[in-house]
């Protein structure tokens, strides 16, 4: 569709040149320089997941939930200063896969849980 190379985010293919230089794609709203490697810009460009106060969060760390969480096709509910240990991160809605005690393997949001 145009001569420029799809989006490395989005794989959008509606992208355009910047008068300065850069790529733009106009869905996900990313820029980059056209000569970049791919491969670096995936590596500059971690996922980095922040709990709900903006602290960096990683596999292994123990965090506390901030609200009342409903469990999906139970009466359960996840109380307020529950902790979880152990957390790992994954890709996708919920950021968080954990083991809650009296409930079992979940899958948590970040904008809910607070990092000890």
């Amino acid at each position: 569709m145009s001569e420029f190379p799809p989006c490395p985010k989005c794989s959008s293919e509606f992208t355009y040149a910047d008068p300065s230089g850069l790529l733009i794609c106009p869905e996900c709203a990313h820029e980059w320089s056209p000569g970049a490697d791919a491969g670096a810009e995936s590596a500059s460009e971690a996922r980095v997941v922040r709990d709900a106060f903006g602290n960096v969060l990683q596999d292994g760390d123990s965090v506390t939930v901030i609200k009342d969480l409903k469990v999906k096709g139970s009466s359960s509910v996840v109380k307020v200063g529950t902790k979880v240990k152990g957390i790992r991160l994954v890709e996708g809605d919920h950021d968080i896969d954990c083991r809650i005690e009296g409930i079992g393997p979940m899958g948590l949001k970040s904008e809910f849980v607070k990092k000890l």
